[in-house]
């Protein structure tokens, strides 16, 4: 399940994907095909190439560490 503001959704995700990678479309092709700005579809296709299917997914947006954490 994507998040409520996301602009594709993960089956969406992987089309764009595909079409980038596998097939060889243009990603401003693909992006004006699934109404999504360039960059978009391009994170996409790039995480698709990297990790497959499974990096289609959300990732947690919640910071890895504390930096300036305040002792108790």
């Amino acid at each position: 399940m994507s998040h409520a503001n996301a602009a594709l959704t993960p089956r969406q995700r992987l089309r764009v994907a595909r079409l980038i990678i596998d097939q060889g479309w243009p990603v401003s092709q693909a992006a004006k095909a699934f109404n999504c700005s360039w960059p978009t579809a391009n994170r996409w296709a790039e995480r698709y190439a990297a990790m497959g299917e499974a990096g289609m997914q959300d990732r947690s947006s919640r910071p890895h560490r504390i930096s300036n954490r305040t002792s108790p």
